[in-house]
């Protein structure tokens, strides 16, 4: 009996090694071949690598590409990975706001893929992020096949689709997202995708009722601001959890949903313990200059990065210390 039950072990971990495809190799500059980040896939609950390993990323999100342009460079992305020790980057492209996706779509494309390409170059994980609360189908299939397309089989790419849903029902929110999936699978069979769901990303509970079916390599977000999500919303997710969810923080911070006001140091701290305990990721905003708690920087900040403790705000700091302390 022990040997069967160590057959259907090595089998399960076969199929989490193939299930994230196998490992590959880029050139350098100079031609010579180097290895890539692991390829990433999704196991139960659980991201991980190809080895079979469980992996926990811990990063930053840049805010909003059309306010913020002008942290989105190489210069920051190395700096946040290399200073910072940011293991992911989330690259978040406005949709609907004054001077968005929508009216300027080459801005936003060229920046999501300065940050794409330099996170590629830093051999860190990139999240390109569909910065919406609302659902623009047609405009996101033909933005995310042109990604698609450009980052196909780089290992480091992570596509959401739907930043916060609003006002739309899970019916609503599934149906959208199993169109752009099918989209990106016609093109990238392997890439990790992240599925929003309703009310800011907090309705994890619906999404666990009624799941996503038919596609691998599939996880669902959670946003929360420890000021005003606490218990109640770490509850509802140990809920999906249980029913087989896979989840992933894609954004998160210490204050109140408005991004301002005070820091709930307390309640962060309950959040970051929940996660390691559950082996969740997490990506913290923002890379921004507002004048907000939750934006990381002054307006001193340098645009290039190697920021001083002068330019950073309580929250960029506590980002920060987190991050190095891993």
């Amino acid at each position: 009996m022990m040997n069967i039950w160590k057959g259907i072990l090595a089998a399960f971990m076969l199929a989490a090694v193939f299930g994230c495809g196998m490992g590959t190799s880029k050139k350098n500059g100079s031609g010579e071949v180097v290895e890539q980040l692991p390829r990433l896939c999704v196991t139960g609950t659980q991201l991980m690598n190809e080895k079979g390993d469980t992996v926990v990323l811990k990063g930053v999100s840049y805010g909003w590409h059309q306010f913020w342009p002008r942290f989105y460079n190489a210069s920051t992305v190395a700096y946040l990975s290399e200073d910072w020790g940011a293991q992911v980057l989330r690259a978040s492209m406005g949709i609907e706001l004054d001077t968005a996706y929508l009216e300027r779509p080459q801005m936003g494309i060229d920046c999501v893929q300065k940050v794409v390409d330099a996170a590629i170059e830093n051999d860190v994980y990139v999240i390109i992020d569909w910065h919406s609360h609302g659902i623009r189908q047609e405009e996101a299939k033909d933005f995310f096949a042109k990604m698609a397309t450009r980052y196909k089989g780089v290992p480091n790419v992570i596509y959401e689709i739907f930043n916060e849903p609003v006002d739309d029902s899970w019916e609503q929110v599934k149906t959208y997202s199993v169109e752009v999936i099918k989209t990106i699978r016609a093109i990238e069979p392997e890439a990790v995708i992240l599925v929003g769901c309703p009310h800011w990303d907090q309705d994890i509970h619906l999404a666990a009722d009624d799941p996503i079916t038919g596609y691998d390599n599939i996880m669902y977000t959670v946003h929360f601001y420890a000021n005003t999500h606490g218990q109640w919303l770490r509850d509802r997710t140990d809920y999906a959890l249980g029913k087989g969810l896979p989840i992933f923080v894609s954004e998160c911070a210490g204050m109140e949903a408005s991004g301002d006001g005070a820091i709930n140091k307390e309640e962060w701290q309950n959040w970051l313990d929940w996660m390691q305990r559950r082996s969740i990721s997490w990506v913290a905003w923002s890379v921004s200059d507002k004048d907000e708690t939750c934006s990381m920087l002054l307006p001193s900040a340098s645009s290039e990065g190697n920021w001083k403790d002068k330019d950073l705000k309580e929250w960029g700091r506590m980002v920060r210390d987190e991050l190095q302390a891993k």
